[in-house]
């Protein structure tokens, strides 16, 4: 009788132990399948964002403009920093402009456009990211300072390459243009980061 009793407390031990251990399977294939979903997320919306962006640099292509030197622009393609910081991050919005601006550089620019491009971006996200991080600043606010810096940055190259500061007497007309692209990039840009919320 004992040692029929013993072994039935052992069957029952195993069972509790395979099942335990069926459960923590279980629970590691579903992080793993969940994991793969994220990486999967991530990749496609960083590639929505460069889509994006190409698009934007085409479009800037078409707009007639010359403010002193070749390859400055507006900065439309700034909708992906503004909808990159407030999606996936700082590290995740550099990624994608640097894919950006070496792509669209070589597909519909030069060296320089490259060049103005990334001194542009790289103020723009700069400033961006200070007034995000402050507070007090809606996307629309944060879009338009960001404009701003971007089209700065291009003079300030504008005016090494060129070895003069006259470049600077477009400052005003710059000002303007990136205002007011900033206002329209920050209204489709809270517009786009609100649906791409839903799934990130």
């Amino acid at each position: 009788m004992q040692i029929q009793e013993m072994r039935d407390r052992d069957m029952e031990q195993r069972e509790h132990r395979t099942g335990r251990d069926s459960t923590g399977k279980g629970r590691a294939e579903r992080a793993d399948k969940g994991r793969d979903r994220g990486v999967g997320r991530r990749v496609a919306l960083y590639g929505l964002l460069l889509a994006l962006a190409m698009v934007f640099s085409y479009v800037e292509t078409l707009i007639p403009i010359y403010l002193g030197a070749p390859g400055v622009k507006l900065g439309l393609a700034n909708l992906v920093t503004v909808t990159g910081l407030y999606t996936i991050g700082v590290r995740g919005t550099v990624q994608v402009n640097l894919a950006r601006i070496v792509l669209a550089g070589w597909a519909f620019g030069n060296m320089f456009s490259i060049i103005y491009s990334l001194a542009g971006a790289a103020l723009s996200l700069l400033l961006m990211l200070l007034c995000k991080k402050i507070g007090g600043f809606g996307i629309i606010g944060v879009s338009v300072i960001g404009g701003v810096g971007h089209n700065i940055g291009q003079l300030l190259i504008a005016a090494f390459v060129v070895k003069t500061f006259a470049v600077f007497t477009y400052l005003p007309v710059l000002l303007v243009a990136g205002t007011i692209a900033g206002a329209l990039i920050g209204l489709l840009g809270g517009i786009v980061v609100e649906r791409i919320r839903r799934y990130v």
